[in-house]
């Protein structure tokens, strides 16, 4: 009697143990791609409000910065899943073999912006053909080529941007590259003047922004984890943006404390009043005709061969449900 009660007792213990197993959290560490930022704050806003941890996750977010290259970190597996600044790092991937996939996208719109002075000889992207203008070196193999194609822009017209403002606000004939929710309002506060901002995405520039990416591996071996990632993310920046970001907030500055409450309020508003998560599917959303028109436009240009497998940049099947 007492070792069928000695047994039972250890068979309870064992199923509890294996209970707590199959409950345990699945761990995933997401690094992004710059630091702590409401041009994050989805991802921030899910871990506030518990969103990863009731969907069976375990989310570490990793901050970005100057030092950190995404695509080596998943490439090394020091991280699980990434941020995708543009639509150039999964293809880049692909070209070199690296087995990694977008699943979302939350930026429907590349937040990229050209910007000027006030000034009437400039109101249009088309106007600044021939026109000096500043841009980063990263910047001559990603929207630059896209403007040479649409616009006819020159090599010629390039100058260096090296992220020092300096330059641009002395000179009222400037033209340089910049986010929408970074330099104009810096512009603003600095030069004391609003700056003409063109959104390259209103002017037909096809590229997606702030994706998620994940290797292949995961996405065979653990579905369920990065769809419950993908929906939980989606859920949380439609909180972020549409609902009370301030859980976020928190977290965002405690990581960054350079990011002040004016700076966050100006980029959530800008990117609510520009649109740039909106989707019809919701957020989330991508789709094969605006993957192939980005990778036609940018292997017209040269920077990819045209026999690329461009769709093993990405992957349909996780994106969120309305």
């Amino acid at each position: 009697m007492k070792q069928t009660t000695l047994f039972a007792a250890f068979a309870a213990l064992f199923l509890a143990a294996s209970s707590l197993a199959q409950a345990a959290p699945t761990h995933i560490t997401f690094v992004t791609d710059w630091k702590a930022q409401a041009e994050h704050g989805g991802f921030y806003e899910a871990q506030a409000m518990g969103l990863y941890a009731k969907a069976g996750l375990d989310v570490k977010i990793l901050e970005g910065g100057p030092s950190v290259n995404v695509p080596q970190l998943l490439a090394g597996g020091a991280a699980d899943f990434g941020m995708g600044s543009n639509g150039f790092i999964p293809l880049n991937m692909v070209r070199e073999g690296v087995p990694v996939r977008a699943v979302m996208a939350i930026f429907q719109k590349d937040p990229q912006v050209l910007i000027t002075h006030p000034r009437g000889d400039v109101k249009s992207l088309a106007q600044m053909k021939g026109k000096p203008i500043m841009i980063a070196d990263a910047s001559t193999v990603a929207f630059w080529p896209w403007l040479k194609a649409k616009y006819k822009f020159s090599d010629s017209q390039i100058r260096k941007y090296t992220f020092n403002l300096a330059p641009f606000l002395v000179d009222p004939k400037a033209i340089q590259e910049g986010y929408l929710t970074s330099e104009p309002y810096t512009v603003e506060k600095e030069g004391g003047f609003k700056p003409q901002v063109f959104l390259l995405a209103d002017n037909g520039y096809p590229g997606y922004a702030n994706m998620v990416l994940v290797p292949q591996k995961w996405i065979d071996t653990n579905p369920k984890a990065v769809q419950a990632f993908v929906n939980a993310t989606a859920a949380g920046w439609k909180a972020y943006l549409y609902g009370n970001p301030a859980p976020a907030n928190a977290l965002i500055k405690r990581a960054n404390p350079e990011m002040t409450d004016g700076l966050i309020a100006q980029a959530i508003g800008k990117l609510k009043s520009y649109k740039i998560a909106d989707a019809p599917g919701g957020i989330g959303e991508m789709t094969d005709a605006r993957w192939k028109m980005f990778f036609d436009t940018m292997a017209s240009e040269g920077l990819y061969p045209k026999t690329l497998d461009y769709k093993k940049a990405y992957t349909l099947k996780f994106l969120p449900k309305k």
